[in-house]
This record gives structure tokens, sequence and C-alpha cells, in this order.
């Protein structure tokens, strides 16, 4: 029957989160990128997202929840997609290569202590991994979010955020939410920060 099959993908989600639940050191890192991207904020730094396809969906979402709000009623805070400008995306894949489309942003953008937050579920995705390359040359922050093995993205990543799963629907569900967690933990740490120091 249909319903069962529908049952079987809901248990498949379920099943991979539920693997994230218990897998304690990704708990761990999902709270030191928390604390990475409050203390970038607050030492005035911005924070980038990229990806492609679905991915580049997940990563626009992630950046809005920032530079507009999550739950609280609050200030902005200085995050971005990178390929939300269509010109320069199709100005830059046709002059020099697609491939380069992330790269050349944050080599014009990019600043020390920035973040730079990476989604690929097989971790392969060269725009990225060249962007990740680029963004420690600026001397910035490097955050991967990939499936099980990391792929490429491995190696540039200064902490990664790799689902257990090779699934691309599961891995990006959990990208969801895993990022959902990181930007309410990011508002609640960084405005109670600031309430406290009387920055608001």
């Amino acid at each position: 029957m249909m319903t069962n099959q529908i049952k079987e993908l809901i248990q498949a989600s379920i099943s991979t989160k539920q693997q994230v639940l218990e897998n304690e050191k990704l708990l761990q890192l999902v709270n030191t990128v928390t604390d990475i991207i409050v203390t970038a904020f607050k030492n005035g730094n911005s924070v980038y997202f990229c990806g492609n396809g679905g991915s580049a969906a997940d990563a626009q979402h992630l950046a809005a929840e920032f530079s507009g709000r999550f739950y609280k009623d609050r200030k902005a805070l200085p995050a971005e997609a990178l390929h939300c400008n269509t010109s320069y995306l199709t100005a830059v894949a046709n002059d020099y290569s697609f491939d380069l489309i992330y790269a050349r942003l944050i080599q014009g953008l990019g600043k020390p202590g920035d973040i730079l937050i990476g989604l690929s579920t097989s971790g392969n995705s060269k725009n990225i991994v060249q962007a990740f390359e680029m963004a420690r040359e600026k001397n910035m922050v490097t955050v991967g979010f990939t499936g099980e093995t990391g792929g490429n993205m491995k190696a540039s990543s200064d902490h990664l955020i790799n689902i257990p799963s090779t699934d691309t629907p599961r891995i990006q569900e959990s990208h969801m939410l895993l990022g959902h967690i990181i930007c309410q933990l990011v508002e609640e740490r960084y405005f109670s920060l600031q309430t406290s120091e009387g920055g608001l």
C-alpha cells in the first residue's frame, strides 16, 4: 500500500535523526559551531552560506533565519547566502567557471574572522571546496555540512557536521534540523549576551 511506503520514508528520516541524537561528538560539534558563530557576530564579523540545488535553498533559508529572525524580535544579524545575485552568478559561471562562483565572492567579501558555511550532501561540490580554500586564505572559519564521509570538503573544513547517512534527502532533512538548532541557540546566546552587556 502507498501509505506503507510513506510510513517507511518517515521512519527512514526518524532513524537518521535518531543516529544524530545518539552521536555525542556530533552534538558537541553543533554546540561548538554555535559558540563560534556567536563570537563572530560579537566581533562584527559575517556568516556566509553556500550550496547547490536543494542545499542552496537550505543555505538561503538558514541565512534568512539570522538576517531576518528566528524566534526573537531583535536586530538583524549579518548573514547572507552567496548565490542570490543571479547577474553575478551567471556572469562568473559563463566567463570563468561554475566552480569559481563562490570562491570569487569570498575573495571579494571575506574578512578574517568571518564564517563560511557550505552545505553539500556528498561533500564533493567543487565550487564549495574552492570557496573553502579561498576562505582559509582569508583567515575565515569554514563549517561543512555534509553526509557521512565528508567527501572532499572534509580536508578543507575547520568544523565538519557530517550526517551519518548516504541518502541525499535524509542528509538534507538533518542539515535543516541541526541548522535550525544552531540558529535558535545563536539567537538565544547572542542576544542574552547583548542584554547582559547592555548592548541592545
